[in-house]
């Protein structure tokens, strides 16, 4: 039997699919296979997991989200704390530090790292607060470590190299406080490189001057480069600055879904000549081309005029706008991508770039869930799929974590 995780096997299977987090609504007919759940649930409990990416230091800044118990979605908005991911079998999730692109002025730069820091010191006394279940984790080897105590290991990264400004030295502060990678930019434009989804397109050609200064001091210190979010010149000059391997900790497949947040093949080519690593982000319309939803879409537009674009917000506007979006959401639902849908990206990755540079960023609290896998207690149902494809418990131990884990490792021993 199995002990470290909650796996229920009910022999109707009504309610959960041996732990899996499958939940099934009352008179659902649907044939499963018993020994594939089985096999499923054992090899997730004896695999170490890692979610590089997940948002949920917003939920702790903003809605005061207690992780040490179990939260309904639906209320709180959040995708995560520490009771679900036991259930879901999450070992080990990276918590960003994020920040939202605003003016880049002294001034403005200045009150970024001041909000850095403020997330930072969040992720550290909310985690603090339950020693029981979890702690803060600085080194690679942190992961397997807690992993056999049954904690859940806290990361920590930083979304938007916004956070430095444009004062290279913050970096090593940041990294004293726990930073182990930082995706170089966010959806806008800053002083390291260009995004993939700014209005006004290319500024810097890709990676700027001071950008590649930033890439260099990072694989100085053992702060992983992290490329979501930038442009695809952004991508190929950063590649050819680094001299260690590469994340991109929250992205999928521009092939299967047409979005510049993804990658392209020759991306993902390029990506593992770097011995690099692509995390699937699970963020629907990342995962398919959404149908459209003009209602939704307004709504949406509204609220990002009402909130200046969700930048330069006074903590009162934030509480304000993440209420505001999150009843956006209630009235004007996404239609989600499945687990099948996603596990068609890994297979493209899989296929395009080899088995050694694909691994998972869900990007919960940050926009990702799926309809059967809406937080992290549904995780499992990855694995599921994945088994029900033939991958073998190698292959999929490398895509929960262990990639991702060669990569953390190659940049540590670089910067000894």
């Amino acid at each position: 039997m199995i002990t470290r995780r909650k796996f229920i096997i009910n022999s109707s299977l009504s309610a959960l699919a041996l732990g899996l987090g499958v939940y099934y609504k009352a008179g659902a007919s649907i044939a499963f296979d018993d020994e594939l759940r089985k096999k499923a649930a054992e090899i997730h409990d004896r695999i170490l997991t890692i979610d590089s990416h997940c948002d949920t230091p917003l939920a702790i800044r903003y809605q005061k989200l207690d992780l040490g118990v179990r939260n309904n979605p639906y209320e709180t908005g959040s995708k995560v704390d520490f009771i679900r991911m036991k259930e879901g079998g999450l070992d080990a999730s990276f918590f960003a530090v994020f920040l939202g692109q605003g003016k880049r002025n002294a001034d403005a730069n200045n009150k970024a790292y001041k909000k850095a820091l403020d997330i930072f010191d969040a992720i550290h006394t909310n985690v603090k607060k339950y020693p029981e279940l979890a702690e803060l984790a600085f080194d690679s080897k942190d992961a397997e470590r807690l992993h056999k105590t049954g904690k859940r290991a806290i990361f920590m990264g930083i979304e938007n190299g916004y956070a430095i400004g444009t004062d290279i030295k913050q970096l090593k502060e940041f990294y004293d406080l726990g930073a182990r990678y930082v995706t170089l930019c966010h959806s806008s434009n800053n002083d390291i490189c260009d995004s993939s989804t700014d209005k006004n397109g290319a500024e810097h050609d890709g990676l700027s001057k001071f950008g590649g200064k930033v890439v260099k001091e990072m694989n100085r210190l053992g702060i992983m480069v992290d490329v979501s979010h930038i442009a695809d010149k952004s991508f190929y000059d950063v590649i050819k600055k680094s001299k260690v391997p590469v994340i991109a900790s929250h992205s999928s497949a521009r092939a299967i879904c047409d979005h510049p947040r993804n990658m392209t093949d020759d991306m993902l080519r390029t990506l593992a000549k770097n011995r690099g690593v692509v995390q699937l982000c699970i963020l629907s319309a990342y995962i398919k081309t959404p149908k459209p939803n003009l209602q939704r879409d307004s709504v949406m537009s509204a609220l990002y005029k009402k909130y200046n674009n969700f930048v330069d917000l006074t903590e009162e506007q934030n509480k304000s706008a993440n209420a505001d979006w999150k009843q956006m959401k209630i009235d004007f639902p996404a239609e989600l991508a499945t687990v099948k849908d996603a596990v068609d990206h890994i297979d493209h990755i899989v296929k395009i770039a080899g088995i050694d540079h694909i691994g998972i960023g869900t990007d919960f609290d940050g926009g990702g869930d799926l309809s059967d896998c809406f937080d992290a207690s549904e995780l499992g149902n990855i694995t599921y799929e994945l088994v029900k494809r033939d991958y073998s418990e190698t292959d999929i131990a490398k895509i929960w974590g262990g990639n991702f884990m060669r990569v953390f490792q190659e940049v540590e021993e670089f910067a000894k």
